[in-house]
């Protein structure tokens, strides 16, 4: 069963800020001030908001079609620290629609490669954890240093892995997915939301859905859906808006429509619920990505899952 309704309740959307009340916040420089004015002026953001950027710590997981927009929009608005995670190397069919990547870049790590291109566009941003294997005890650690997860993998299984640790660790999880011409986001893995098992409860068996390799993609599509992911990770950090906490957006890049599902709570979710059986960190091999990088093809995912 899935855990959803058409969205028409806009009154009660969830408004959970989750950035950390800090007692010093970090000071901008003049040419910081100067890089950012265009935050500065938003009452919403401010010189207050930016400096909550600043002091953010954001791991983004896949360097792929989303991670790709999403990690330089970060980077771009002055998040401070971005941690990367990735197993793959960079290949030329990858550039049709990982922009993060390039040319130069390719035979190279992934994690390597986005480093480049996110310390060129801004020269005030830290890399954290840059990993494309991880030792078993130190992958909790990583996600434990982060305020926010963003998930730009590839296949459901890893996004499994991902929205499990998340939930367990009790950090907020800006999802994404894309096939073909469609996507979905949401902001999974907060107490007052559900999480992605509520929706997808176990991962299906491998093969289901054809990668993007095998399915193909819209080369635009990535980018629409990470800037979203994006917009929902800055609006966390910053305790504004309305994020995308118990609803799923649909979007449709050939209708160019978008729409909205009310999701709720599962209360037989194997993470979330109100008897877990998902009591510890599992699959942190497919989370990481090194399983996948000892297959000859990545796994699939249910049907509208998607990929990345």
């Amino acid at each position: 069963m899935i855990w959803w309704t058409e969205d028409n309740d806009n009154a009660n959307r969830d408004r959970m800020p989750i950035a950390k009340e800090e007692t010093v916040l970090p000071k901008l420089s003049n040419d910081e001030i100067a890089r950012y004015s265009r935050h500065l002026i938003l009452p919403e953001v401010g010189m207050e908001g930016q400096q909550k950027l600043k002091a953010a710590r954001v791991l983004c997981v896949g360097h792929r079609g989303l991670g790709a927009p999403l990690a330089m929009y970060l980077a771009a608005a002055g998040v401070g620290t971005i941690g990367l995670v990735d197993f793959d190397t960079v290949d030329a069919s990858n550039l049709q629609r990982q922009i993060i990547h390039s040319t130069a870049t390719v035979g190279k790590l992934k994690v390597d490669s986005a480093e480049i291109m996110l310390k060129g566009l801004n020269p005030f941003l830290n890399v954290g954890e840059t990993q494309h294997h991880a030792h078993q005890r130190e992958r909790a650690q990583i996600l434990k240093d982060y305020d926010v997860i963003a998930d730009g993998t590839d296949t459901s299984r890893r996004a499994t892995s991902s929205n499990d640790a998340c939930v367990l660790l009790n950090k907020p999880n800006a999802y994404g997915s894309i096939f073909r011409f469609e996507g979905q986001a949401s902001v999974f893995g907060t107490k007052e939301g559900p999480c992605y098992r509520c929706l997808y409860p176990e991962p299906p068996p491998p093969g289901l859905v054809p990668s993007c390799a095998e399915g193909g993609v819209l080369a635009s599509l990535p980018g629409l859906v990470g800037v979203i992911q994006a917009t929902e990770t800055i609006k966390l950090i910053l305790g504004i808006g309305e994020p995308l906490i118990g609803r799923l957006l649909l979007v449709d890049a050939l209708g160019m429509s978008f729409r909205t599902l009310k999701l709720r709570k599962n209360p037989d979710c194997p993470v979330c619920g109100l008897n877990p059986t998902v009591t510890e960190l599992i699959d942190y091999d497919q989370f990481c990505g090194i399983a996948a990088a000892k297959q000859s093809r990545p796994t699939g995912g249910r049907p509208r899952q998607g990929s990345r």
